[in-house]
């Protein structure tokens, strides 16, 4: 059985990370917060100090990190994985980044002998939790056949995008429509309680109507009329997504008219302090203009 690494052990790496190790796979881990490494070793998890270590001990290194500029780090630094890599490893990159980082990563691990593959992935903590997230690979179709089995520890849906940054491409598309849609229901769930219906039955038409959304079915009754906004899905990663997408349409020359009214939306949201609440708590700012709330 293949030796498995995890690099980051935050809210998503750290239930994915416990997984692989209840599968029954040799797993050394690594993060700079060192309570979350020791409550793996409780777990029967291998420690180590430093991604080097990681990379020297495993066949295959899981990455979850925040953003590009950390994975980066973990990648190219002093005690990187590209320092303690070795032919015929694979790196998979969970997180959540743009296309051109990953190939840019991809090529450093090449000249090491390593297959590197984007496999972004979808379900929030629940789903990592489960072991139930879609996951979007980009990548050869060799690289991911021989670490499929441990993918499927963490994901129910696993999807072949195509080449290395086609599985990143895929989650910027995702969660640009998920910001939108979000955006857009606040605003319309607004405007029909300002104009003096019930959001319950609101809910309840749109939900088998041309109108409904993943945003709508998820954010509104268990969060919106609940008035419950911790996430979920923070305001702070989903500004995030809609950057790394204005980023990405920049680079090849496409503007994002919507992409970049909802951006400004989030960014609003985190001026007034909501980046680390859901991103259903939104619909404030225009319950704020409309002197409004929509509730139960």
């Amino acid at each position: 059985m293949q030796k498995v690494g995890f690099i980051g052990l935050g809210a998503m790496g750290r239930p994915m990370a416990s997984n692989v190790l209840k599968a029954g796979y040799e797993l050394t881990v690594f993060d700079v917060v060192k309570t979350a490494v020791e409550q793996m070793a409780e777990q029967g998890a291998k420690t180590a100090l430093t991604p080097r270590e990681v990379a020297e001990r495993c066949d295959v290194v899981l990455i979850s990190l925040p953003n590009a500029k950390i994975v980066e780090a973990v990648m190219t630094g002093e005690d990187g994985l590209l320092v303690g890599a070795h032919k015929g490893q694979i790196f998979i990159d969970l997180s959540s980044v743009t296309p051109e980082h990953t190939r840019r990563m991809a090529k450093l691990a090449e000249a090491k002998g390593v297959d590197y593959m984007d496999a972004p992935i979808s379900g929030g903590v629940a789903g990592a939790t489960s072991g139930t997230l879609t996951i979007m690979v980009g990548g050869s179709e060799h690289a991911l056949a021989q670490c499929q089995d441990i993918l499927q520890v963490i994901g129910k849906k696993i999807f072949h995008a195509g080449s290395v940054g086609a599985g990143d491409a895929v989650k910027l598309v995702n969660n640009l429509l998920l910001g939108i849609n979000m955006a857009a229901v606040a605003e319309a769930m607004t405007l029909g309680v300002k104009a003096g219906l019930d959001p319950k039955v609101l809910l309840e038409i749109i939900s088998v109507s041309s109108g409904r959304s993943y945003a709508l079915e998820a954010k509104v009754p268990g969060f919106i009329l609940k008035r419950n906004f911790e996430p979920g899905f923070a305001v702070d990663l989903q500004y995030k997504d809609l950057e790394m997408a204005v980023q990405t349409g920049k680079e090849l020359g496409m503007p994002l008219l919507l992409t970049n009214v909802a951006q400004q939306v989030y960014e609003t949201a985190k001026a007034k302090g909501l980046g680390r609440k859901d991103i259903s708590s939104i619909i404030t700012l225009s319950e704020e203009t409309a002197q409004v709330t929509v509730r139960e």
